[in-house]
């Protein structure tokens, strides 16, 4: 069945997996999941963050240019999350951050199955002895150097001692690990990025724009390293304001949480 989702700009999503083209496969899915949609409460937009409030609160790194704000917020809180949601299978980064917060806001996590664990943490017992790469560039990777057999961390504007996303098809086939950040679901490269990974590899999806959906495990992602947000109006204020993660995490307005396929085979890993 194909459902049309009147959204801002009259961009609509078709659901199901098999009408999707390639990278936007896995959110179509993860739509398709949702239960139920809900109205939005508030939308926040800033420099580095883009905030949607619905049924829960979703939370995404923004890329690209933005508009004014107040022009912004006015256009869109007029839309379900749902209808929002359609914003994520935008070419346009800036749209497809919103849709993606869209998305989140609607995500059910059960809290049960979660873990308290810093995804650094993580990656750094994990990476030790192995090959990793890492997609995106993240402050742990520093820790990282010395500790892997091998390491690469691709950027599509490496900074020094990075490698261009070319080095992807060399690097993705022999790690095993592979750390990627969620804001490949905003540019449309993760199935792009898990095509060219060992089905034995180790992957975590990680940073604050990760949906914490079990969906992506039937993509062979392993873990999912994410937030929960604990206080919607100080992190509205917050975004608004253009604070970096780092604060954001200071101020104390997220958890950082990770979720499993198989806590098993993950402390096995460890």
């Amino acid at each position: 069945m194909v459902l049309r989702h009147l959204a801002p700009r009259g961009f609509f999503l078709c659901q199901g997996s098999a009408r999707m083209e390639g990278n936007r496969r896995i959110l179509s899915d993860i739509v398709a999941s949702i239960r139920e949609d809900a109205e939005i409460r508030e939308v926040g937009l800033g420099r580095l963050f883009s905030c949607v409030v619905s049924k829960f609160v979703g939370l995404s790194s923004t890329l690209g240019g933005c508009e004014e704000e107040r022009e912004r917020q006015m256009r869109y809180k007029a839309a379900t999350a749902l209808e929002l949601s359609s914003l994520a299978f935008s070419e346009d980064t800036f749209e497809a951050s919103l849709g993606l917060s869209a998305i989140k806001s609607l995500i059910e996590v059960d809290e049960a199955g979660l873990f308290d664990i810093n995804a650094s943490l993580l990656i750094t017992k994990i990476g030790r002895d192995r090959r990793v790469t890492i997609i995106g560039h993240f402050p742990f990777v520093e820790k990282l150097k010395g500790m892997a057999k091998g390491l690469w961390v691709i950027e599509r504007r490496p900074k020094e001692g990075d490698y261009p996303e070319e080095m992807m098809e060399e690097s993705l086939p022999s790690s095993d690990l592979v750390c990627i950040s969620g804001t490949t679901l905003i540019n449309h490269t993760l199935e792009r990025v898990l095509s060219l990974c060992r089905r034995d590899a180790f992957k975590i999806l990680l940073g604050p724009s990760t949906p914490l959906s079990s969906v992506l495990f039937d993509y062979g992602i392993d873990v999912l390293s994410g937030i929960l947000v604990t206080s919607e109006g100080r992190l509205l204020s917050l975004v608004r304001e253009g604070a970096n993660f780092r604060r954001i995490k200071r101020e104390g307005v997220v958890r950082l949480v990770s979720l499993a396929k198989d806590r098993s085979a993950l402390w096995r890993a460890l």
